[in-house]
């Protein structure tokens, strides 16, 4: 293998296939496990695509040079008097096809306890590599929100296409830094276009796992990437923890009446939004394409049925004609 990046990761070779369409190159999905991850949706995000589509290493990091293995102490099994195995703390970059055949990339793994600016640094090379068009950071923090309503997910980033329509904080926070975070920063300022997508899990089931947000990041990649998932089973396990957390809160009036609150704040925030992003996609709406959208794509259609009547043989007669 390869060794790049101040011996920061290694290519996998031979290498596999990594390509994009014929109009851009490939998405690059950030899912670091560690950090702002509520519900665990992050990891569950990773672990959803990894599962459900085919992929292959492209590229591996050196644990050694970004792990604290004191800070995680990875899990050793112990089969009656030997050590059998220990748990894995492998960070790289997949490629991976999506439902449709076409290819992305997923960096996934623990986050990084040491030398930032050094892995930043590599992974925007493997992008300039790979010609990556998109990168998108995955996050899910606990919020004050209600379990009962549509799932947020807050957009930012440098790029009208990922973040244009989707929701956006309108202030100005300070929050812990993180490597995906640094990564966001280190892309902008070379000039990638890169944005981050954090699901708002109810701060009271952030510590378990929570599919509805691994859903809805997923749901918002396909929605500004084009990218195609199957999340049948994740669109089910959230059907499942939903009628669960139903039937706890139902058993107590105490948490009924601290949901009604969080409802009322909610449907208040989301009133105001509206009034100041008329355009905007909310939580739990479509979106609708726009006229121009819509024309653009009946001219296409269009165009197609000009170039099956034009690929007709010279011989060929119309149907009708032959009537």
């Amino acid at each position: 293998m390869p060794q790049h990046g101040d011996r920061m990761y290694e290519l996998e070779f031979p290498a596999p296939e990594v390509k994009g369409t014929a109009q851009q190159g490939p998405t690059l999905i950030v899912a670091l496990d560690g950090y702002a991850d509520a519900g665990l949706a992050v990891d569950a995000s990773a672990q959803h695509l990894l599962s459900a589509l085919d992929h292959r290493l492209v590229a591996s990091f050196n644990s050694d040079e970004l792990i604290d293995y004191r800070s995680r102490r990875p899990a050793v099994v112990i089969d009656n008097d030997t050590v059998d195995q220990a748990q894995p703390l492998d960070l790289g970059i997949q490629v991976l096809k999506d439902s449709e055949g076409k290819h992305f990339l997923l960096l996934s793994g623990p986050e990084p306890d040491l030398r930032w600016n050094a892995f930043t640094q590599a992974v925007g090379e493997l992008v300039e590599r790979f010609g990556v068009q998109h990168t998108i950071c995955l996050y899910a923090a606990p919020m004050t929100v209600p379990h009962t309503r549509p799932l947020v997910v807050s957009a930012h980033g440098n790029d009208e296409q990922l973040v244009g329509k989707q929701f956006k904080l309108d202030s100005t926070i300070t929050v812990p830094g993180s490597a995906a975070l640094h990564l966001e920063r280190h892309l902008h300022s070379k000039g990638h276009s890169v944005a981050g997508y954090t699901a708002h899990v109810p701060h009271y089931l952030a510590a378990s796992p929570y599919p509805q947000a691994t859903l809805s990041l997923l749901e918002t990649i396909t929605s500004t990437t084009g990218l195609h998932f199957p999340l049948g089973s994740l669109e089910h396990d959230a059907r499942k923890v939903a009628q669960q957390v139903e039937e706890q809160v139902a058993g107590s009036r105490e948490i009924e009446a601290v949901v009604q609150q969080l409802e009322q704040q909610y449907d208040e925030e989301l009133q105001r939004y509206r009034e100041q992003h008329p355009h905007a996609v909310l939580p739990g709406e479509q979106d609708v394409p726009s006229g121009e959208e819509l024309g653009a794509e009946f001219e296409e259609f269009l165009a197609h049925l000009d170039d099956r009547s034009l690929g007709r043989g010279e011989n060929e007669e119309d149907p009708e004609d032959q009537a």
